[in-house]
């Protein structure tokens, strides 16, 4: 899925994702990646989402967002309330939703000038 919206100067923008991964400005990415409006972190250690716990989070928590959205691969997976937990304690928002999904919001929210933060997991093929 491409998607087409101007790139705002200085900033991160998801051009498209497919299960061969992630394109982000002109640099692709088919591992798990955390990314805000201004910075990338392209070796998120997780492979599912049974890999989420206190310390995998703790990278989206050190980018300060006001919002995350955690991508999930081609399904939409919940993450366990014990997990959950840990964004009510910080008063953060977050959206679980297909990885898809959380591209098109992030570039959404990242033209709005939201300091949003998406982890991502690849679409399997």
């Amino acid at each position: 899925m491409e998607f087409n919206l101007e790139v705002p100067q200085n900033q991160f923008f998801i051009r498209s994702v497919s299960e061969k991964g992630i394109c982000v400005n002109h640099d692709f990415f088919n591992r798990p990646i955390i990314i805000s409006g201004q910075r990338i972190v392209p070796d998120w250690n997780v492979q599912s989402v049974e890999d989420v716990n206190e310390e995998s989070l703790q990278a989206i928590f050190d980018l300060e967002p006001e919002v995350i959205l955690i991508g999930t691969g081609n399904t939409q997976v919940f993450l366990p309330p014990v997990i959950q937990a840990h964004f009510f304690r910080r008063n953060v928002g977050f959206e679980v939703m297909t990885t898809d999904a959380a591209c098109r919001t992030f570039n959404v929210l990242a033209a709005e000038g939201r300091h949003v933060v998406a982890a991502l997991l690849p679409l399997i093929p």
